[in-house]
């Protein structure tokens, strides 16, 4: 210490049920997140905005898509910089797009932004640090578009429910973590139903 502030990357209850209590611990510290509903004892983070205390800069950035409220924070340090991309990245596996408070379409551009950090250490909410966030977003926009043209295949091909298209995309998913799987179906298929409304020139190169 002293501490200063607590960050809030989203509100899913695994990263925020215990900050208002870790404030309390600490002396009344504030907690900063996007949605004021998460935040103590300070007005809602700027989602463009940057933070600093000694010789400490955060950068906040703007990151829907895993969730509405979902930022990372951009830290640079003695010359050291890294990425704290909450769930947006994780250290192993895929992240769900959390429908209907996630959007798909939010989180491929939030994707596309952090494709911008070459080379630089990230840390996760879950998982490993990974030393590249750039390779891990181009790898996750990636497995996106693969996801993608296989639930394009699953609708093509019948499936008329997302429980149907998970039966076709995940044949293999524990049934523990199925609603996860579904969640991100419907946001696939809500990103493909606005995508089938839009002028061909507009639609993304998917």
């Amino acid at each position: 210490g002293p501490f200063q502030f607590i960050l809030v990357t989203h509100g899913h209850h695994d990263h925020v049920d215990g900050a208002a209590r870790l404030s309390e611990i600490l002396g009344g510290v504030p907690v900063l997140a996007a949605d004021p509903r998460h935040g103590v004892a300070a007005e809602p983070l700027d989602r463009a905005g940057t933070l600093g205390v000694g010789g400490l800069e955060l950068r906040v950035l703007d990151t829907p898509g895993h969730t509405a409220d979902s930022v990372c924070f951009v830290a640079d340090c003695a010359g050291e910089r890294v990425v704290f991309t909450g769930d947006t990245i994780l250290g192993r596996g895929t992240t769900v797009v959390a429908w209907p408070d996630g959007d798909l379409a939010a989180y491929l551009t939030s994707l596309g932004a952090l494709t911008a950090y070459e080379k630089i250490l990230m840390l996760p909410g879950h998982g490993p640090a990974r030393a590249d966030c750039a390779a891990v977003a181009r790898s996750y926009l990636d497995h996106r578009r693969e996801r993608l043209a296989q639930v394009r295949a699953a609708v093509a091909a019948g499936a008329g429910s997302a429980a149907a298209v998970v039966d076709a995309v995940y044949p293999d998913i524990a049934p523990g973590v199925r609603f996860a799987a579904e969640w991100s179906v419907r946001a696939q298929l809500e990103y493909l139903r606005r995508e089938s409304q839009r002028p061909l020139e507009q639609l993304d190169p998917l």
